[in-house]
């Protein structure tokens, strides 16, 4: 399992040299131009519980303490914080994410590297990019969002284990977590 992490580890650092290297990327240094970091604030507590809302409840069963939930079934992120007077628990921010070909597993992962910009294993440039998962396959899994906005195609014969987000939402996961932050995965 320790290869594994190493090999994925080393991939990334290749492929992160490869984008920062490519002449044609736009902004300096081969980097895309970076999406502003806003601070987190949480989002408003929604007053429906329907599977429209738009901050739908974090899902039962989802662990506690510091972490960032994702619901396999709704496709959806949750970065959940300590509440401000140390009783419970936030949540800062929910919104959609965007599945790949392949899905991990439910249960608990920590983020294990992250990386502001690299090309996505489907070729498309991705930033902001949050590992938190390699299988025994070697499929890495992760949180990111492609540069221009596009969303990755489930049905491709690539088995890719990218996790989309947009580009409008990546900052807010890209400043919540940090290597070591719990990521649970539930069906």
């Amino acid at each position: 399992m320790a290869a594994l992490t190493v090999l994925a580890l080393a991939v990334v650092a290749f492929f992160a040299y490869q984008a920062n290297a490519a002449p044609d990327r736009p902004g300096a240094g081969g980097k895309p131009d970076p999406t502003p970091v806003e601070e987190i604030v949480p989002d408003k507590p929604s007053e429906t519980d329907g599977a429209e809302d738009e901050n739908p409840a974090l899902p039962p069963e989802s662990g506690d303490g510091v972490r960032v939930v994702y619901s396999l079934s709704a496709q959806r992120l949750w970065l959940v914080a300590e509440a401000p007077d140390g009783l419970g628990e936030e949540v800062l921010h929910t919104y959609p994410a965007h599945r790949s070909t392949v899905d991990p597993e439910p249960g608990a992962y920590q983020v294990t590297s992250r990386s502001e910009a690299i090309p996505g294993s489907d070729g498309v440039p991705i930033q902001h990019v949050v590992v938190f998962h390699t299988d025994a396959d070697g499929i890495v899994f992760g949180f990111s969002a492609a540069v221009d906005g596009s969303l990755p195609d489930p049905s491709a014969q690539a088995r890719t284990g990218g996790i989309r987000q947009s580009p409008e939402d990546s900052p807010q996961l890209w400043e919540f977590a940090e290597v070591g932050t719990q990521v649970v995965v539930v069906p």
